[in-house]
């Protein structure tokens, strides 16, 4: 009889310590080709999660969008657990919840330090959405600035007038109207094609898209804005993330702290080298002149306030940034 219950407490003892070291797996869903800098960081990610954990969490970056979740799907996606974890453009999320599109207002955080203060302030807003909609927030890195691609120079607003632009969100839809352009909301899994079927004559996106879009087959010329901030959010479904341990849950942690730091790093030095690339093919790359330039952030700023009225959530976190960085 001992030596049944002393067989029963070995077998539940090696039954309690196989699933303790159980192999955790994650499809990852990114919408970005495998060569753009997120994609190679949500690589990056994956390996040092499974070697902080010892090989007891896997995540397994699916790129080019090949799960089948569009951009303004990302949030949606891991709320439902459609994926356990996802790198998704947070601009785009804005019809779960308006207030993230606080950061791509127009010239609001048009710098990378700019956007380092926003985020002080407005990050805790963000884990606070993110946990309403069952994830949580591991890290969060911002594109390069946002330039225009278009098939002729722009040297004055008029230069606008009427061309058919892609833009991310509502927040770009409102500015290039203001600037006398036809602007239409696409994801980037819509872009080229649209640029070859000439459904859009020009597009606003970081040096990267355009490296990955092989933008000179279409245009010519792009205008370095650096209009709007953009983020992406790597978040995860709160059920498969309480599945894991304490233990592999602080390494996570840990690790996502560490290389949002080096992340951002490389993202600051990600402009640089593909505007090199995009150059190397042809394209004419040019910043507004000051006056343009006065004049574009003259339409922009009655854009914070209207926003504010129309998400008066988002008011608080906007003041508080503005009272510092003026």
């Amino acid at each position: 009889m001992k030596s049944a219950f002393r067989a029963l407490l070995t077998a539940g003892a090696l039954v309690a310590a196989v699933q303790a070291h159980a192999e955790t797996n994650w499809d990852m869903s990114v919408v970005w080709p495998q060569g753009n800098f997120h994609t190679q960081d949500a690589i990056k990610f994956a390996e040092t999660v499974k070697d902080v954990t010892n090989g007891e969490v896997v995540i397994t970056v699916h790129a080019g969008g090949s799960l089948g979740i569009k951009g303004p799907e990302g949030m949606a996606a891991v709320r439902d657990g459609l994926v356990p974890i996802a790198d998704i453009l947070m601009s785009q999320q804005v019809g779960e919840a308006p207030v993230l599109g606080v950061e791509t207002l127009p010239y609001l955080a048009p710098t990378m330090a700019d956007l380092a203060l926003l985020h002080k302030y407005f990050r805790p807003k963000i884990e606070e959405v993110a946990a309403s909609m069952n994830q949580k927030l591991l890290y969060m890195v911002p594109w390069p600035g946002q330039a225009v691609y278009t098939k002729n120079p722009i040297k004055t607003i008029d230069d606008l007038a009427g061309v058919k632009l892609r833009v991310v969100d509502a927040n770009g839809q409102n500015f290039f109207t203001a600037l006398g352009a036809a602007p239409l909301q696409m994801p980037w899994g819509e872009v080229v094609p649209s640029l070859a079927a000439g459904t859009i004559e020009g597009v606003t996106t970081s040096s990267s898209s355009g490296v990955d879009g092989s933008f000179w087959e279409f245009m010519k010329n792009m205008s370095t804005f650096n209009w709007q901030a953009s983020s992406n959010l790597v978040t995860v479904n709160l059920d498969a993330w309480n599945e894991l341990t304490e233990e592999q849950q602080a390494a996570i942690e840990t690790a996502s702290t560490k290389l949002e730091a080096d992340f951002w790093l490389a993202s600051s030095a990600e402009d640089q080298k593909k505007i090199a690339v995009l150059k190397e093919h042809g394209m004419d790359v040019t910043a507004p002149s000051a006056e343009l330039k006065a004049e574009l952030i003259k339409r922009a700023k009655p854009l914070w306030e209207e926003f504010k009225a129309r998400v008066p959530e988002a008011a608080p976190y906007i003041d508080a940034y503005l009272a510092v960085r003026n």
